[in-house]
């Protein structure tokens, strides 16, 4: 939330993207609709949730480090290359201009994470398009949510602009990664406890 609430608001109150009243209940937070607010606490919620059952029930649910690293730098170089020659389109820089050092801070800090992510992540792109093609339009009569073509590549999956998938694969990447950063150094806090009680 710290980093993509104010994103939100900013977008939101330059005309980025914005939200129907018609499927709100009218009670708003720094120009933002109350929904918006729990889209944050749940959503990544349910898909770090989703990560590491995926990994519990499928504990060899991952790529190799080889081919991780291809991918990502793959990643890295095709969204470099979308930004430079988009530079006018607000969604699509501020958007893949986060996941470039996101995935590279991953890839050298914690490999391992984005070794299982690559695959648990093309499983959470099921639940993704059919909630986020409700929100953008799909088999409902308005959108709930919606975009500026004008800052954004105008590439649609179904009525999903193409730029949400990179969203959704930054804002989960980074609670995960962050997740286990404090996760780890909260284990060795408590290890150099036990060990300094031992000790007395």
């Amino acid at each position: 939330m710290g980093v993509f609430i104010p994103w939100d608001v900013i977008f939101t109150v330059n005309g980025i993207w914005g939200f129907n009243p018609d499927y709100f209940l009218g009670v708003k937070f720094f120009r933002l609709p109350l929904e918006e607010w729990l889209f944050f606490i749940c959503i990544p919620f349910a898909c770090v949730f989703t990560h590491y059952a995926l990994l519990l029930y499928f504990p060899k649910m991952k790529l190799n480090q080889k081919a991780t690293q291809y991918i990502a730098y793959a990643l890295m170089i095709l969204l470099a290359i979308i930004v430079v020659l988009n530079t006018d389109k607000w969604y699509t820089l501020v958007n893949f201009s986060l996941a470039i050092p996101l995935t590279w801070i991953v890839l050298n800090q914690n490999l391992k994470l984005l070794q299982h992510f690559f695959l648990t992540f093309l499983v959470m792109l099921i639940p993704f398009f059919i909630i986020n093609g409700v929100l953008t339009g799909s088999w409902i009569e308005n959108q709930v949510v919606w975009y500026n073509n004008a800052e954004n590549l105008g590439l649609r999956m179904g009525t999903i602009p193409a730029e949400d998938s990179i969203y959704a694969y930054s804002m989960i990447l980074m609670n995960l990664f962050l997740f286990e950063y404090f996760s780890l150094k909260y284990k060795k806090k408590r290890l150099k406890k036990i060990k300094r009680f031992n000790i007395m």
